[in-house]
């Protein structure tokens, strides 16, 4: 279709806007501090922040008062002219301080503003995941005290295993939250400055110019890297996108157990009152929030292998396969991050739990939950353990084809004391308490 056919299909007046393709990591989930930290103004004010630390100090003044004056339109115009981003924002920034043109990207490389200004703004994105990071686990540790009596059916294979507690199973979630905790911090600390280096890493024309540990403390990081190329090494973006892919298979993990309980009706997610489940069926409460992380979480876990292969492609100092495909993928991956957890705290902050579902569940489940314990007793009581786990193992199979074939209740208590394991069952039930007692 030719771009006359589009327009002839556009209703007058509609907003331009609408005629893009916006990503709906912005236009729906993302929140306001992260797209700031990946947005233009941010970008390219920080490249003039840049060469301010560069500049002398009588265009110091000038050049502050227009840090964030920025003529995007005289900027795109240059870059449609000259080809290159970095001398487009060179021509735009002296354009309004032409006093100091002269000496705007003085002994510079588009290394200098274009990957410093990538680890600024990736140090800032971990500084605001971290605390987000820090309210899910806090929320969840709430969850996992007030639920940490509450017995529940625990499960391998998705079969059920044995008992556990609803607040033990959260502190699963927890401590793999922890770790991305951990994970995150140390990416963050392990950033450093690329600092003020020449076209191939060798510091070069600058070496008489500028303090490269003056440069870096304004920049607001303690250490520079010793040795770059014309760019900071690449493993650099693999290390901060590693955690962050981690963090995403963790809250997938987290999300699909929500999911899963909710399907069990034991556990559900916050819905809103006028919230709409499905257009079709009304009676439906759809955990679509976490849905929404598992979806995002995937795409997460995907943008690791962006900067793998940029890594590994890396010919001698550099070479410029690498731009096209870090404007994409490190700024989604934070973006992402931030999506993922903002949502994940808006998930731990209303969990509803239902405990008669959850005892009904356990109940059904309860004679089989107490098998292993019985063959204990009764080898205790001089039994052959193999032939105990036999006559244990077909009396299941027997109370559970009750159960699936028949749509019966589970009875293999009534199958135990019809058999000779009701001595050694009778035993040992007084020695069961609680929830866990066989009521005989």
């Amino acid at each position: 279709m030719t771009s006359q056919a589009v327009d002839s299909c556009i209703p007058e007046g509609t907003n331009s806007e609408y005629l893009k393709y916006r990503t709906p990591l912005v236009s729906r989930y993302a929140s306001p501090e992260m797209m700031y930290n990946y947005s233009d103004m941010k970008k390219f004010s920080t490249w003039r922040k840049l060469w301010l630390w560069l500049a002398k100090a009588e265009q110091l003044k000038e050049m502050e008062s227009n840090l964030m004056k920025i003529d995007f339109d005289f900027a795109a115009a240059q870059e449609k002219r000259v080809r290159h981003d970095v001398m487009a924002h060179v021509h735009t920034f002296a354009e309004c301080c032409p006093m100091s043109a002269p000496i705007i990207h003085l002994g510079a490389t588009s290394a200098y503003v274009g990957d410093n200004t990538d680890l600024i703004v990736m140090r800032d994105g971990f500084d605001i995941l971290l605390p987000k990071l820090a309210r899910c686990i806090q929320r969840l540790s709430t969850f996992a005290d007030d639920n940490k009596d509450l017995p529940c059916l625990s499960y391998t294979h998705l079969q059920p295993a044995q008992l556990s507690t609803v607040g033990k199973r959260a502190c699963l979630w927890i401590q793999d939250l922890l770790m991305d905790l951990r994970n995150l911090e140390r990416a963050r600390n392990d950033l450093r400055f690329r600092g003020v280096k020449g076209t191939t890493g060798t510091q070069a024309s600058f070496l008489a110019l500028f303090d490269d540990k003056l440069v870096t403390e304004m920049a607001g990081f303690k250490q520079h890297y010793l040795i770059c190329g014309q760019t900071y090494s690449r493993k650099i973006d693999v290390d901060s996108l590693s955690v962050l892919a981690s963090l995403g298979s963790t809250v997938h993990k987290i999300c699909t157990d929500i999911r899963l309980l909710a399907n069990f009706k034991e556990l559900e997610e916050p819905f809103e009152k006028e919230q709409i489940g499905s257009s079709a069926m009304p009676y439906k409460r759809n955990p679509m929030r976490s849905e929404r992380c598992c979806s995002l979480a995937r795409h997460l876990m995907c943008l690791i292998q962006d900067p793998l292969m940029t890594a590994s492609t890396q010919w001698m100092e550099r070479t410029l396969d690498d731009s096209a495909n870090r404007r994409i993928c490190l700024a989604e991956a934070f973006l992402t991050a931030d999506c993922i957890l903002g949502t994940l705290q808006n998930i731990t902050e209303g969990l509803v739990v239902y405990p008669k579902v959850i005892e009904k569940r356990v109940k059904q489940e309860l004679p089989f939950m107490a098998t292993e314990n019985i063959i204990m007793a009764m080898v205790k009581a001089g039994g052959n353990r193999q032939e105990c786990h036999e006559n244990i193992r077909v009396l299941s199979h027997e109370a559970g084809a009750v159960v699936k074939q028949e749509g019966g209740d589970n009875d293999l208590v009534t199958k135990f004391l019809n058999t000779e394991v009701k001595p050694v069952l009778t035993t040992y039930a007084d020695k069961l308490s609680g929830t866990a007692r066989l009521d005989l």
